[in-house]
């Protein structure tokens, strides 16, 4: 049941003005913020996710220095563990590829060993 203490005219309006415009910039900036956090992902285009965050944090510094600051340390570090995860991922793969090249090799040694032994 809503509080009858406030008129409910003057509790829509204090409550609109400061919710619509804070939703759609912070809309706007989340929206280009996942997109650089998207290309980051992706391994291979580090370039243009940079260029979409300093989109973002040009509008953040602007608005909080501070949180922009905190904001591109964060990043670095981000673009960091994205870059090892990419590296750890292909390293991970090259093992295992080299871990089935092994197996091959032993089956085939096994199969070689046995006909010499049926040979004799």
């Amino acid at each position: 049941m809503p509080d009858m203490s406030q008129p409910a005219s003057s509790t829509a309006n204090s409550a609109e003005p400061d919710s619509e415009p804070k939703s759609e910039p912070k809309s706007l900036l989340e929206t280009t913020l996942l997109g650089a956090i998207a290309l980051a992902q992706s391994g291979k285009s580090y370039d243009q996710a940079a260029e979409q965050f300093a989109a973002v944090a040009a509008q953040i510094e602007s608005e909080s220095p501070e949180a922009a600051t905190l904001l591109k340390r964060l990043w670095k570090e981000y673009i960091s563990v994205q870059r090892s995860a990419v590296f750890y991922e292909g390293l991970s793969d090259a093992e295992a590829g080299l871990s089935e090249k092994m197996a091959e090799s032993n089956i085939q040694l096994k199969r070689n060993y046995m006909r010499l032994v049926q040979e004799q």
